[in-house]
């Protein structure tokens, strides 16, 4: 009796948490006015705002010349950029120096002296350096699109934002099998969920293509130093502040990136972003936040982590319960209530990744539908195993950076020569 209880309590649990997340994340496809909401809308006279653009760089030599050449072809006239790089990176610093001695009026190396080195210490340390009054924050890979600045800087007037939150995508979903599920990943969380989370007053922001007013990030007290995810702690408190957020997605406007190279730097990038939202839980800005609705929407999202090492954990074991153990029929058909969910999550899925090739010009062939439902359930798995380790790695107190690297696979060739 105790046995099917569980299993029913089990399968009801998962049955719910599909459901809601795939509720949020066809967010934005809910009606057409919606999916237009979402825009950017078309810039109309001149920029009038100042930006201050923070590029963090660590072992980035490979990428960074490409990132600031291109943040320099900005059609919006009033920008600096600010190249952030360790004391210890000889080899970044480098890269750094040489491409702001090509443009000395727009770009500046700030160089981070901390022993222990991370994101978030490096843009603090550039904080104080900002002249603009926006500061913008960009990854030292990005692929970012000339006329994104103007845009933002529209959508700070015609909106009174404090924050602008562009969108940030995956390119090269053909690298490997689980890229294509990682680029889609990205695709539905900037198309469409981070507009639900705006909307509703509480937003884990991304970590880049991020915009936030001078005057109100200082006030914030910039960054946190110690947090594996300063973006979300970041949103958490300005949203719990009051703080305007605005969400702009545009398949042309958008921040290209690079999925990580390898399984294992995979697995070590979504450690640190699920141990960094169990730090912002448990630092409880989130409860400031003043209705009951934001508090719960927040509750759920940074308790992501523990909702996927659960799933890992019990759905295994749920399917084994069925199958070797003797329960009544009605609570065998009840376990099979996530698999409803899955499926139809599979669907939306597979029509998110034709609308996906659509809006970037990919030609989407059956061997790559093939491939998102075949590494569906590995894709999960890998998930899974990264919210347990950070799980383990916040218990046991383990907190240092692991650095994700990259190679520029984002990048054509044309890129890489002009």
């Amino acid at each position: 009796m105790l046995t099917s209880v569980l299993v029913c309590v089990v399968s009801l649990t998962l049955f719910w948490m599909a459901a809601f997340t795939l509720w949020w994340q066809m967010h934005a496809w809910r009606t057409p006015e919606t999916l237009a909401a979402t825009r950017f809308e078309r810039p109309s006279g001149h920029g009038t705002l100042t930006f201050s653009l923070l590029v963090p760089a660590r072992h980035e030599q490979a990428v960074l010349e490409h990132t600031v050449r291109r943040l320099l072809l900005s059609t919006h006239t009033r920008f600096e950029i600010l190249v952030i790089v360790g004391h210890d990176d000889p080899g970044t610093a480098e890269v750094a120096e040489r491409v702001a001695a090509a443009a000395p009026n727009r770009v500046r190396v700030i160089t981070d002296t901390h022993a222990a080195k991370n994101k978030p210490k490096a843009l603090n340390t550039a904080l104080p350096h900002c002249l603009g009054e926006v500061v913008g924050v960009f990854d030292a890979e990005d692929q970012v699109h000339p006329a994104l600045l103007s845009h933002v800087d529209h959508a700070f007037r015609s909106t009174g934002a404090d924050v602008v939150q562009g969108g940030v995508q995956l390119i090269n979903f053909h690298s490997n099998w689980y890229s294509l599920r990682n680029c889609l990943e990205y695709f539905f969380w900037f198309r469409s969920r981070l507009h639900l989370h705006a909307l509703k007053g509480f937003i884990p922001l991304g970590g880049n293509t991020v915009f936030v007013r001078t005057d109100v990030l200082r006030e914030a007290g910039g960054w946190d130093p110690e947090c594996l995810a300063e973006d979300c702690d970041l949103g958490v408190r300005l949203s719990s502040r009051g703080k305007r957020v605005v969400v702009a997605y545009d398949a042309e406007m958008v921040t290209r990136e690079e999925t990580p190279g390898s399984l294992m730097s995979l697995l070590k990038q979504r450690t640190r972003w699920n141990q960094g939202f169990i730090q912002v839980y448990r630092k409880r800005d989130w409860l400031r936040l003043p209705t009951l609705g934001q508090r719960m929407l927040a509750r759920y999202t940074l308790m992501t982590p523990f909702f996927q090492a659960f799933t890992g954990i019990v759905i295994p074991l749920n399917v084994l319960v069925t199958f070797l153990l003797h329960v009544p029929v009605h609570v065998a058909v009840l376990t099979f209530l996530p698999a409803v969910t899955a499926f139809i999550t599979f669907v939306f899925e597979i029509v998110g990744l034709h609308d996906f090739g659509k809006q970037y010009g990919f030609r989407i062939r059956l061997v790559h539908y093939l491939k998102l439902i075949a590494g569906g359930p590995f894709y999960q798995f890998l998930l899974a195993g990264a919210a347990v380790r950070a799980v383990w790695r916040e218990q046991r107190g383990r907190n240092e950076w692991e650095l994700t690297r990259h190679v520029g696979a984002h990048l054509t060739r044309e890129d890489v020569t002009s």
